[in-house]
């Protein structure tokens, strides 16, 4: 993995003021115009280095992303080093589930305004509270039934629909779609008449 810092040469507590600085002098420094055709290729290597390192360190959100996996990489390579010992253990068994849970996250990233996507979100939420013990991680997956964050996600989402339904009636603009929805639908009209 590309140590965007080092490329930038500055610390990692740096900030974007001081990053921005830095890359712009450096741009200057390797502009590959500056340079003959034999070194020119290297120059361009390096600037598209530089854009690639500026792009992710500029950006809050992608910064935090890769100081994360910069700092698991890290541990990582501390556990090739050293022996694993049962503290360790624990610490980096969290760790593997915050940052599983972040891939799962990003992945479901293409779910984003759908019900599953509202669902899965909510359940996201719900999951990420703290484990009490190993085995009982173990018995909660294992176990083959409906869990209690299922009937929660579930359970927010219609709430979630309902308050968007309201919103939606509401508004003069959708008014008449909402009312076509629920009047003039033959499935709203069958729960319509068993409830009267």
């Amino acid at each position: 993995m590309k140590n965007y810092y080092q490329i930038l040469e500055v610390d990692r507590r740096a900030s974007k003021e001081v990053i921005e600085k830095a890359y712009r002098t450096l741009v200057k420094k390797y502009h590959p115009d500056l340079y003959a055709t034999a070194q020119k290729k290297e120059a361009e290597m390096r600037l598209r280095e530089l854009n690639e390192a500026y792009n992710i360190l500029s950006d809050d959100f992608l910064r935090e992303q890769y100081d994360f996996e910069l700092k698991k990489e890290s541990v990582r390579k501390e556990e090739n080093q050293s022996p694993r010992q049962n503290t360790n253990d624990v610490q980096n068994e969290s760790t593997k589930e915050k940052t599983n849970s972040k891939r799962k996250t990003m992945k479901k990233k293409n779910d984003v305004g759908t019900i599953f996507g509202i669902i899965e979100l909510i359940k996201e939420i719900f999951n990420t509270t703290p484990r009490k013990s190993k085995k009982q991680n173990q018995t909660r997956k294992e176990s083959k039934g409906i869990d209690k964050t299922d009937f929660m996600a579930l359970g927010l989402t219609i709430v979630v629909i309902i308050i968007i339904g309201i919103i939606l009636w509401l508004i003069p603009f959708t008014n008449g779609w909402m009312r076509q929805l629920l009047f003039e639908n033959p499935i709203f009209k069958l729960i319509g008449s068993l409830f009267s």
